[in-house]
């Protein structure tokens, strides 16, 4: 059974960005790795704690770098519709959401530093319960979606 995917794929500048963040993450826990290494030292424990220690922070800057951004920017995916929004995504385990629209009370773009390098927002949606987001998405049309689903979410509000 093949099912179908939402057809919209977040920009591939979000891959960038994701293993952007994935260094700077490994960056930290580099530091942390090298804090129990001189810990080791100072205190005289065994030196396999920070082999162990090395060994496990490598395995995770290569998962952060690497792996982990390239699965998620292939598993993300979103499509707007008249009556919901379709969300796909997950690394290890695919989630899929719908968010009828008219649950949706608000819509937000978001941008940090590193988004706005590269002209990019996130999409945030918010509804009484819940809040969704749609990543990585090219700033003009994150404006675009952003008031195309708040006049749908008016739309389906009035119908109700």
């Amino acid at each position: 059974m093949d099912i179908k995917q939402p057809a919209k794929q977040i920009s591939i500048l979000g891959l960038k960005v994701w293993k952007i963040t994935g260094f700077i993450y490994s960056l930290i826990l580099w530091i942390v790795a090298i804090g129990l290494g001189a810990l080791v030292y100072v205190f005289d424990w065994p030196i396999w704690i920070t082999i162990a220690a090395g060994i496990l922070v490598l395995i995770l800057t290569i998962m952060n770098i690497f792996i982990v951004p390239a699965i998620r920017w292939k598993r993300w995916r979103y499509e707007v519709r008249e009556q919901e929004i379709e969300l796909q995504h997950g690394v290890f385990v695919i989630t899929r959401t719908l968010v009828p629209m008219v649950r949706v009370q608000h819509v937000d773009t978001v941008q940090g530093p590193i988004l706005r390098k590269y002209n990019l927002a996130t999409i945030e949606i918010s509804t009484a319960a819940t809040r969704h987001e749609i990543p990585a998405v090219d700033l003009e049309e994150a404006e675009e979606l952003r008031h195309a689903i708040s006049k749908l979410a008016r739309v389906a509000e009035d119908d109700v």
